[in-house]
């Protein structure tokens, strides 16, 4: 790929002597069809990328091309096109462009850049989390079974994706049910003495203590992965044979465990609903569009089980095509996930066909995007749109809901317009200890979970406890980065994608006049001016429904007791308190843990394990030695020096 524009981002306007629709004697204003032409001119007939610019060098359009100077030389005519379009074309005043070898390439590359800048008439996927995966870990002799996120590094085998974290859950205790196998980390299962809770309530063998050999383990192991994998009736059927010879033996006590391991193998595929017969692997989407909104449901399909579906809301112009937003919709989806080998959807867009040619190139395997017309297939896509049809109808209902308590929020704190984004604030400590800040943020889709922040406190000034400081400290640095990535105040509106570089409509800081004159303090000093703020104070005795309300200029008031838009307030204020004292817990829990190995240079988790096995805990540790240090297996003479060095040489002898 190469670059055919330089930087800054927003290139200047076309200089006079490119401009050849000037007119003599006019002041040289340039439109947005004018400034695209000039670039146009320069453009090859090669693939590629383009983005648009507006005038303050926000990212308006990323699109792609098999020819870039024709894409680009079709936005310089304004007729014809239709009036999301011809917005855009008016607004631009600068352009970027990569070139590519592929028209595949650029498709790629495009949905990278648009979930990187999120361009406003981009369709855009909303939440894009990473999904859930099943971890049978086997760098131990005792593989564990875990819930995994992220990049798949680690030894050992992966099943996914799942939906949720809930569906992978409830899948897990089953499958504990069903095979024993251990989740507890490798410390916890190298430091046990006797057998945990796990195996007393039969979700464990209990490998630790040597309640099951090594090699009967490997083969609950390998049932596991067998289920795991689509084998479930070969392996269904061994237990049964299993449960039917003990019976004969007459070993109840044993018969029974198997019995209840098939009750938690046929709870999972319960759970699972749908299960088809004919589609082993793929991934079935449905788009539903009501009312200028958008519904795109996934149901995931591995090994032939159903684990599990999920719906998207996705910003898409309500006159685009469905068959292009599930295309868009589909490039950015897969651009870090794995693709499975078959994709069913309710609606093909004119570019399937690339689509599917780069997400083979992508992953390496051939990857089949049809919209099946008969038989199971069509049934799947069928059940799924119903569920995108459902699953729209919730969302305009709670959406309308969240609409009518932000009306009634603009009215009780005298708002010029309805808020689109809320921000909350508070603190949480333990006598001035582990002290973190806490913001989250509300808005007409509900709670922005992935726009929460925490602020760990780090100025020394403040004094242990003072919520006044802390509160000044969380302020300074949430509006001095944004002050930093913006010009200034920059309000959502209807059509925005609100962001964490959105300005708040409106603060609700979680105390009183303290708190309040501190939060004005801080925006007062950074220039921050008619920003709406709003302190609850808690009531008397601390009842809730008799909170008083304060904001400059006005007295301090209370609304009545059932008034919805008080639930609704107080949903926001208990949800900064959850996460503000969450993260203050996470921070003392990894203080408590912390270990003085921790700290030493060269000591990863396995040569700490290793120490830790052989000396029992840290303290015995820096007690040893060196002729003790370098008894322990992968302990070099100089690594035990470096340790000896460590608790004898640098006055670090307090030890947990």
């Amino acid at each position: 790929m190469s670059e055919q524009s330089t930087e800054p981002p927003v290139p200047e306007a076309p200089s006079k002597a490119d401009d050849e629709h000037a007119s003599e004697g006019q002041p040289d204003v340039k439109t947005g069809p004018q400034i695209i032409l000039a670039f146009a001119k320069k453009l090859p007939n090669n693939p590629g990328v383009y983005r648009m610019y507006g005038a303050k060098g926000d990212v308006l359009y990323v699109g792609k091309a098999r020819s870039l100077k024709k894409r680009v030389t079709n936005y310089t005519r304004m007729m014809g096109q239709t009036n999301r379009i011809a917005r855009m074309i008016s607004q631009t005043a600068g352009m970027e462009f990569v070139s590519t070898r592929t028209e595949t390439e650029a498709l790629l590359l495009e949905a990278n850049l648009i979930k990187r800048f999120r361009p406003k008439y981009n369709v855009l996927l909303r939440d894009d989390k990473s999904f859930p995966y099943i971890h049978i870990a086997e760098d131990h002799d005792a593989p564990q079974l875990l819930k995994h996120r992220g990049a798949r590094k680690g030894k050992g085998s992966y099943f996914g994706p799942f939906a949720s974290a809930g569906s992978v859950n409830r899948t897990i205790t089953a499958l504990q049910k069903a095979f024993l196998l251990r989740n507890c980390s490798d410390s916890y299962y190298e430091n046990r003495t006797r057998p945990c809770l796990q195996f007393q309530i039969k979700r464990c063998s209990g490998p630790c203590t040597g309640e099951i050999s090594k090699e009967n383990y490997a083969e609950l192991v390998d049932e596991a992965k067998g289920f795991l994998s689509g084998k479930s009736q070969k392996v269904q059927q061994e237990l049964a044979g299993k449960m039917e010879a003990a019976s004969g033996d007459l070993d109840f006590e044993t018969a029974a465990i198997y019995r209840d391991r098939l009750a938690a193998l046929s709870h999972i595929q319960s759970q699972q609903g749908i299960n088809p017969h004919t589609v082993k692997e793929a991934d079935v989407f449905a788009l539903h569009q009501q009312d200028g909104q958008t519904c795109i449901q996934v149901f995931f399909f591995r090994t032939g089980q159903n684990w599990g579906n999920r719906a998207y809301f996705p910003k898409a112009d309500e006159t685009l095509d469905p068959g292009f937003v599930l295309e868009a919709f589909l490039t950015q989806f897969y651009d870090d996930k794995p693709t499975p080998s078959h994709i069913l959807v309710s609606h093909l867009g004119e570019e399937h066909e690339l689509l599917s040619e780069a997400l083979t190139e992508r992953m390496g395997h051939k990857v089949h995007l049809s919209k099946p017309l008969r038989g199971e297939k069509r049934d799947l896509i069928a059940h799924a749109m119903t569920n995108a049809r459902e699953a729209l109808g919730r969302k305009q209902a709670e959406t309308s809901s969240q609409q009518k308590l932000l009306r009634g929020l603009q009215e009780v704190f005298e708002l010029s317009d309805m808020p689109r984004r809320i921000e909350v604030y508070d603190n949480s400590h333990i006598m001035g200890t582990n002290a973190v800040g806490g913001m989250i943020v509300a808005g007409v889709d509900g709670f922005l979970k992935n726009q929460y922040r925490k602020f760990n406190i780090k100025s020394k000034d403040i004094t242990p406890g003072d919520d006044y400081g802390m509160m000044r400290e969380v302020l300074t640095r949430r509006f001095s980065r944004l002050m930093k990535e913006t010009d200034g105040p920059k309000h959502a509106t209807e059509e925005d994608t609100i962001d964490a570089g959105t300005w708040p409509d409106l603060l609700l800081i979680d105390g009183g006049i303290g708190q309040i004159n501190a939060v004005k303090g801080v925006l007062k000093e950074l220039g921050v001016t008619d920003m709406p703020i709003a302190g609850i104070a808690k009531g008397p005795d601390r009842d809730a429904g008799r909170e008083k309300f304060i904001v400059p200029g006005r007295a301090p008031f209370m609304l009545p007791e059932r008034d919805p838009v008080l639930y609704f307030i107080q949903r926001m204020r208990d949800e900064a308190h959850r996460f503000a004292i969450g993260s203050h817990r996470a921070r003392r829990k990894r203080d408590i843990t912390k270990n003085p190995l921790d700290e030493i240079p060269g000591i990863g988790p396995t040569r700490k394990r290793a120490i830790l096995h052989h000396f029992g805990t840290a303290k015995a540790t820096s007690k040893a030695g060196l002729t003790d240090l370098e008894k322990v297996p992968g302990v070099s003479a100089q690594m035990a020096q470096i340790i000896f060095d460590f608790f004898h040489d640098t006055g670090k002898n307090e030890t947990d």
